[in-house]
């Protein structure tokens, strides 16, 4: 709700405030523009009911704007709001109301925003001891040869790249060497979705397994030294992420989890499972959207539900 205009002089400034506080806080750019909108809408519609101070808010204005969500329609598609639309409102009213407390704002109203449910489309995750199952028959395999090793050295870059790291399928076959500092331990997202970049951090261990990739392993594949994909294939050509596919599937079948090799697994199955991991964890939500490079903390909060299923 773009073009609504405020006229309540304390309204425009509060919008205004509410907006720099998240940004001060570090929320991500999209936040940081996108909250402040849905309190303006919420802002509008006390103006058009003659709220004209916070300070007389009550738990019955609350819930006729909660009614009023679920009438509005959609002004771009039509029909009704959908409720991962609803939730995202409710979620910056709360946030609102954490700025209001923090300015001090006293006699406001209780909040019970209950979150919509939300039908999502079904997404297999691996467990963290799965995964720790397919890092363990990764390195048992055998080696035979030099380049047999290397294939092999290869699935474990695999591996961080898009569980440790979260990456999508084809910013991972989209990576090159230098875009990966092993002396900061970044990884730089040149070309994510949206042609949109991000930076991700490593641990020391990945790095470990990078440096040895990079310097000694990858050297046994590639024949062009100008070669500068991060995975290769045995002909020393740029992997693609159906073959990589295939290789972790076949590391799933030699694994002895029947009810592992039963789930429909793929590389995109790993960045779900990471990040319904940081979340179990306990990391803030608001980070993990950043490391996922989400544009929407929408699309982040289904990993919650993930959660909640398991």
């Amino acid at each position: 709700m773009k073009h609504l205009s405020l006229e309540n002089t304390s309204y425009i400034y509060l919008e205004k405030a509410f907006g720099e506080w998240l940004d001060i806080l570090g929320f991500s750019k999209g936040t940081v523009y996108n909250l402040p909108i849905n309190v303006r809408e919420f802002l509008y519609y006390l103006e058009q009911n003659q709220i004209t101070q916070l300070t007389n808010l009550n738990t019955k204005h609350i819930n006729e704007y909660h009614n009023y969500l679920h009438k509005r329609s959609n002004e771009r598609q039509g029909g009704a709001l959908s409720n991962a639309y609803i939730n995202t409102h409710f979620w910056a009213i709360e946030k609102f109301f954490d700025f209001l407390h923090h300015k001090g704002m006293k006699n406001l109203p209780e909040l019970n925003l209950k979150r919509l449910k939300i039908d999502y489309l079904k997404r297999e995750i691996l467990t963290e001891s799965e995964i720790k199952e397919i890092y363990k028959t990764i390195e048992e395999k055998e080696n035979p040869t030099p380049k047999q090793e290397a294939l092999n050295y290869q699935d474990r870059v695999m591996i961080i790249i898009y569980y440790g790291c979260g990456l999508r399928r084809n910013e991972g076959t989209n990576l090159n060497i230098d875009d990966i500092n092993l002396d900061t331990r970044i990884l730089h997202v040149k070309k994510g979705k949206g042609n949109k970049q991000r930076l991700i951090p490593f641990n020391q261990s990945s790095a470990k397994i990078l440096r040895d990739w990079i310097y000694e392993y990858r050297n046994y594949l590639i024949k062009d030294k100008t070669e500068s994909k991060l995975f290769i294939n045995q002909w020393g050509k740029p992997l693609t992420g159906g073959t990589l596919n295939k290789r972790l599937q076949r590391i799933i079948n030699e694994t002895e989890n029947i009810k592992l090799q039963e789930k429909k697994i793929s590389l995109h199955s790993l960045r779900h499972s990471i990040a319904t991991h940081l979340l179990a964890n306990g990391m803030d939500i608001q980070k993990v959207q950043k490391f996922l490079g989400h544009g929407s903390l929408d699309t982040t909060e289904i990993y919650t539900h993930l959660i909640e299923e398991q």
